[in-house]
Order: C-alpha cells, then sequence, then structure tokens
C-alpha cells in the first residue's frame, strides 16, 4: 500500500456526512495521513516550509474538498499558493510532486446535469477547479483520477458508503 497524504479542505465539515465517512476511513488506516487544512490552519496562516518538506515522504496524493461557490475552497487555494513551488521546474530542483499518483475528490450540492456547458452553471467541475489540474500538471504530477460526488448533502448512507467503497477501490488498483 502507497503511503498517502491526504490534504483535505472543507469549511463546514460539520455539515457534510459524506466527507466526514472518508476522513474517517483515513483515520482508520496506517497507510493515509490526514491534514485537514481547516483544522490545521484556522488562521489561515501556513506554514509553507513545513508543507514543502511534508510532500517529500508521500508517494501519493488525494485532494479531497467540496466546491464552494463555484471553486476550491480559499484555504486550499492559498495553500496552493504558499506551498507549491516554482523552484521545484528548475533543473536540479527537487519537485515532490514529479511522478507521483494524484487523486482528486470533489463534493457539491448541485446536480451533475447543472455542471455542463448546457447546464444551469455552463462550466464542469474540472473547468471549475482547473487551477489544481493546470497546477498540478505543470509539476508533472500524474492525476489518475478525479472523482465527482454530485448532491452530496442529499446522499443516503447507504449511498454515502457506495461512493466511499468507489473510491477506495481507485486508491487499491
Amino acid at each position: 500500500m502507497k503511503k498517502t497524504l491526504v490534504i483535505f479542505a472543507h469549511p463546514y465539515l460539520e455539515h457534510s456526512n459524506s466527507n466526514v465517512e472518508l476522513v474517517n476511513f483515513y483515520v482508520r488506516h496506517q497507510h493515509y495521513t490526514l491534514r485537514d487544512l481547516y483544522e490545521e490552519y484556522p488562521d489561515f496562516h501556513i506554514a509553507a516550509f513545513r508543507e514543502r518538506k511534508r510532500l517529500k515522504n508521500y508517494e501519493r496524493f488525494v485532494f479531497q474538498f467540496p466546491i464552494i461557490w463555484f471553486g476550491m475552497p480559499p484555504l486550499l487555494r492559498l495553500w496552493m499558493d504558499e506551498v507549491f513551488d516554482r523552484d521545484w521546474l528548475k533543473e536540479g530542483g527537487h519537485n515532490p510532486l514529479k511522478g507521483k499518483e494524484i487523486y482528486i475528490l470533489v463534493t457539491t450540492g448541485g446536480k451533475e446535469r447543472s455542471f455542463s456547458r448546457t447546464g444551469t452553471y455552463k462550466y464542469t467541475i474540472e473547468e471549475l477547479i482547473s487551477g489544481l489540474i493546470v497546477s498540478l500538471n505543470v509539476f508533472k504530477a500524474d492525476i489518475k483520477h478525479i472523482k465527482i460526488v454530485y448532491e452530496a448533502n442529499k446522499l443516503s448512507k447507504k449511498d454515502i458508503i457506495l461512493h466511499k467503497r468507489q473510491f477506495m477501490e481507485l486508491l487499491n488498483q
């Protein structure tokens, strides 16, 4: 099992049953290290040097977050701005993301059909999180899968467990 860092950013976790279920899974398994950004940095002061150093210790990363006002949560955006380092791109620079497996799990209260060119919002989830996707591509990370859970706030306990199993199967491939 690959040593996995879960970068989790949810400003309203107490209102998200679907995210809580996965957080509980990560905490119970030794190969996963959960970094809850809103728990760790409630003042939005990112310890960038410590975070960069931490990234070097993992083989795989999971970015898990909800869509907040049609984008990533603000603390995740700030974390990226502070932690991702252009020096990683210099020749001879150590890029801790290069070739590492990346999984992205996004939850939204919206319906799948709303997030399309012809839907209510006219943009897909992938377009709304393109800053993360492009950044990971620039750093030559290997994005394995983007899983989107639509209408997450309306899922039954059974549906939440089903989504969790599907995501865990992706991670175990």
